[in-house]
């Protein structure tokens, strides 16, 4: 299975939705994505949204945590929603649920950053 990718940027927010698998083959195409986006768009924030994320592995994990640093260095906050169980379980395994928050969907996500819809 691959991976897509979904950008929409909603006010200062940068909602990202990832459909598929997070590996090592398509860990690339979501940091240079993310990547561009953050450093070449307007948002101040990330919310990423996992609800149709199958799979990830350690270094879709890898991915995240680099995009939180870039966003937590230009004063942005990353927040997470719709994660499914086997996500939630290595998001909590990894420690990364210490650092982002997690939420039910992304209008709660919205919410969170203060970004009224």
């Amino acid at each position: 299975m691959s991976l897509q990718v979904e950008l929409e940027h909603y006010r200062n927010v940068l909602i990202v939705r990832l459909h598929g698998e997070l590996d090592h083959h398509t860990a690339d195409i979501v940091r240079f994505k993310m990547e561009d986006a953050i450093l070449h768009g307007s948002s101040d924030h990330v919310i990423l949204s996992l609800k149709q994320l199958q799979f990830m592995d350690s270094s879709g994990l890898g991915v995240i945590l680099g995009r939180y640093k870039q966003l937590k260095a230009k004063g942005g906050q990353m927040v997470v929603c719709d994660v499914n169980q086997g996500v939630y379980r290595l998001f909590e395994l990894s420690g990364l649920f210490k650092i982002l928050p997690i939420h039910e969907n992304e209008r709660l996500a919205l919410t969170s950053l203060e970004v009224v819809s």
